[in-house]
């Protein structure tokens, strides 16, 4: 086997290896920067949500409060605002989704389906479980989610939702006295969840992958090219003409030309001590014929 083809072989199979892993390691790095850039967005939308809660509670119900007496007014309520307001947001961003998935709520629109009622379960039977992740399949695509419990801790919100009787009469006028109503201090009623897709940051990740892997390849072949022309012009050229040199004087060739070179590596010095071999030949072979 020629030492070029060994040289090419060898090349080969590190490259194949390199590739492989280079490849492993960026797919999993994009994947997981594309998975955390689509967390960081879910979970800026939900402190957005608890923004928006706060400032409901803390400075809009108060100035109402003369008003409530008379006619109950959702904005006053903290998850209605919260809701509105991301659902505005959501004309714009359509795949983006906030919802106040409540197992009893007084807004049938707020009742959670099957797979939240699920997510709110796990956080009835996990006390001290404050924050889930997870991902689905949507209409959309793949969709991150993320999910923090409901926990009732202001005994303010058992005036509306402890029982029909302590409800204010303007609520029930509203929403009728069905839903919404047995709700207990320190219960987990529902989940905050916000939904988002990651059908674009995956696609940019596989993009960066594609570009990434191809700019890889190239300069490894870039690389092979030149190690083949530097291997071919420093090593096997010289090497080839000095072994047909050296089968030529073998064969008793006393007028084979001296090999020529300048240079002092590894072929320079074998080139040398080959022409003082030649030369210490001829010396033998006049000895002999004399």
């Amino acid at each position: 086997m020629r030492l070029l083809l060994k040289f090419n072989l060898i090349f080969l199979v590190v490259f194949v290896a390199g590739v492989i892993g280079a490849g492993k390691v960026s797919y999993d790095l994009l994947q997981s920067n594309a998975k955390q850039e689509v967390l960081d967005h879910a979970r800026l939308t939900m402190e957005k949500a608890v923004a928006i809660r706060t400032y409901t509670n803390d400075q809009i119900r108060p100035l109402l409060e003369t008003q409530m007496k008379y006619t109950f007014l959702p904005q006053t309520i903290p998850a209605y605002a919260a809701t509105e307001v991301l659902a505005t947001l959501a004309k714009s961003f359509p795949d983006f989704h906030y919802k106040e998935a409540t197992l009893n709520p007084t807004n049938p629109r707020d009742r959670a389906v099957d797979w939240e009622a699920d997510i709110v379960n796990r956080f009835r039977s996990q006390a001290d479980q404050k924050e889930f992740v997870g991902e689905r399949e949507s209409g959309t695509g793949r969709t991150l989610y993320i999910a923090r419990p409901l926990r009732i801790t202001n005994a303010a919100c058992l005036q509306c939702h402890s029982t029909v009787e302590a409800a204010p009469r303007t609520l029930i006028d509203k929403y009728g006295q069905a839903n919404g109503f047995g709700w207990q201090m320190n219960e987990v009623v529902g989940a905050q969840v916000v939904s988002v897709p990651m059908v674009v940051p995956l696609a940019r990740a596989g993009q960066a992958f594609k570009v990434f892997m191809a700019s890889l390849i190239g300069i490894f072949v870039a690389i092979g090219i030149v190690l083949n022309l530097m291997l071919y012009l420093l090593v096997i050229r010289p090497v080839t003409a000095l072994s047909k040199l050296a089968n030529r004087v073998s064969l008793g060739e006393l007028d084979v030309p001296e090999f020529a070179t300048h240079g002092r590596d590894e072929i320079g010095t074998l080139a040398h001590s080959f022409t003082r071999m030649r030369h210490s030949l001829d010396q033998a072979i006049k000895m002999l014929d004399a």
